[in-house]
């Protein structure tokens, strides 16, 4: 089945969109939200699957971290390869692999199938995630369009995070494989829709040859140093191994930066690491969400091994964040059109840590409206900001190399929610240990206070969108000599 219509680039004024254009938003907007949805249902899973496989814990943490691996090694070589090879093609393919990465995943009765699964999952949501996004960018003209429409997408992929683990909880009850098998369907009905909806390229991908050997170092170099992060905290920081890790990191990205340099159709044009914007957005995206990923690790821990709250209980806890992640979607677009990404963002991640530091109230016997709730609701109008962070991300990127920055943008937030959470776990790891519920508490409150720290962080990067451009020196003229000057010599 495929498309043969074209949908015209709205105008920058115009926010009132065709059936079909909103229905193309609506089938992107469902598969970002299947990315968060698998992560957040999978992790509320991880005790039954241990139980029923028998699985070490060291084997459970790859179910996260395998789907981590193909994420956020291969982000940006998805995002690149939708702009060479067309952003239609490539994300119907993605999101079909998807698919059947789910419906293996709900079937295998074997620990490393099972991760396998996972990691084939990842690797089709880095070209699903930065190709939906480019999608969007080069279909709603730069503006108040293009806004609307970016909230709108990022709010559904923060709430499909938030809502797993509610789905988690609920489909926990009725066996792990249903938190496989639960986003099959859904994917192969977004699957129909993008066929029908999403329109043929216009023409307008990147011209030039496959840089293979610029793809073959970066996507090695990515997928090194996710390993290497993940397996840090087990290996140890200053093993052999992850310090020989962390320099075939560097030697391959370096390598990386020497072949770009030479070819003449590069995989990254790397002048576009010198757009401040993005560069600002992809350090920024880091602190969000690694401070939050950071944060929910330990609270999950704590609540659920600790306090005995039940998964579900945990998720209803924190579903606060996703509604107002849910309500930012109705006015986000037009705070940016007022106000601008730039003090958004830097607001929003300063309330952000402000939540996480008042969290650190926290005690063995926590009131949950008294303590939990104002934090998790200051912790939920930080991620209002979030779609300001991808239209910050975008704007001013020319439509043939969209995809490249939405996998600039993806990769920052994959890998440093990694190293962020990485560092998190070895803080928790040095510290002293006990068995009682206070020893556990103080345990965690490193990683506590790391989290609030790295969402200030963000903030004082987001404070730079205030500072005064550096201006190119501009050549004075020499001033002509007048006539009366030249009669007197």
């Amino acid at each position: 089945m495929t498309s043969t219509a074209t949908l015209p680039a709205a105008s920058v004024a115009d926010t009132r969109w065709p059936i079909r254009l909103w229905g193309m938003l609506i089938t992107l907007c469902i598969v970002l939200f299947l990315d968060g949805l698998d992560v957040s249902m999978v992790g509320v899973a991880l005790p039954s699957i241990g139980t029923e496989l028998h699985l070490e814990t060291s084997t459970l943490q790859w179910l996260v971290s395998g789907y981590v691996l193909g994420y956020g090694g291969l982000l940006l070589l998805g995002g690149r390869t939708a702009d060479l090879l067309g952003r239609r093609k490539v994300f119907l393919i993605a999101l079909a692999v998807f698919a059947l990465a789910s419906l293996a995943g709900g079937l295998v009765s074997s620990g490393p199938l099972l991760i396998a699964t996972r990691f084939v999952k990842g690797l089709a949501a880095a070209f699903t995630a930065p190709t939906g996004l480019s999608i969007i960018t080069t279909n709603f003209a730069e503006g108040p369009a293009r806004n609307k429409a970016l909230s709108i997408y990022t709010v559904f992929g923060a709430g499909g995070y938030s809502m797993g683990l509610v789905f988690g909880g609920l489909m926990t009850g009725f066996g792990w494989r249903w938190t496989f098998l639960l986003p099959v369907p859904i994917a192969l009905a977004a699957l129909i829709s993008a066929a029908i909806l999403v329109p043929k390229d216009k023409g307008d991908a990147a011209e030039g040859g496959h840089d293979l050997l610029g793809a073959l170092f970066s996507t090695a170099g990515m997928l090194l140093l996710v390993y290497t992060v993940v397996s840090a905290p087990e290996a140890g920081w200053g093993s052999a191994r992850t310090v020989g890790s962390f320099a075939a990191v560097v030697a391959l990205f370096a390598a990386f930066v020497a072949v770009e340099k030479r070819v003449r159709h590069p995989l990254v044009r790397l002048g576009i690491l010198r757009k401040a914007s993005l560069v600002r957005a992809s350090l920024v995206i880091v602190a969000v969400a690694g401070s939050y990923f950071s944060w929910q690790f330990i609270v999950t821990l704590y609540l659920q091994d600790n306090l005995g709250w039940s998964p579900l209980t945990l998720a209803m806890a924190l579903l606060p964040v996703g509604v107002l992640v849910a309500l930012s979607s109705v006015f986000s677009d037009k705070l940016v059109d007022r106000f601008g990404t730039g003090p958004i963002i830097a607001l929003t991640t300063a309330v952000m840590a402000i939540g996480y530091l008042l969290f650190l109230r926290i005690d063995t016997a926590p009131s949950y409206v008294a303590v939990i709730l104002p934090a998790v609701l200051l912790i939920g109008i930080g991620w209002v900001g979030f779609p300001a962070i991808n239209i910050q991300a975008t704007n001013g990127i020319d439509d043939d190399e969209q995809g490249l920055a939405a996998g600039v943008l993806q990769t920052s937030m994959q890998v440093g929610a990694a190293i962020v959470l990485a560092v998190t776990t070895a803080l928790i790891s040095s510290g002293p240990h006990g068995s009682s519920p206070q020893a556990v508490l103080d345990s965690y409150r490193p990683g506590l206070i790391f989290a609030g720290v790295a969402a200030i962080i963000g903030t004082l990067i987001a404070l730079t969108h205030f500072l005064p451009a550096r201006r190119a020196p501009q050549m004075v003229p020499e001033r002509e000599p007048e006539p009366e000057e030249l009669a007197a010599a």
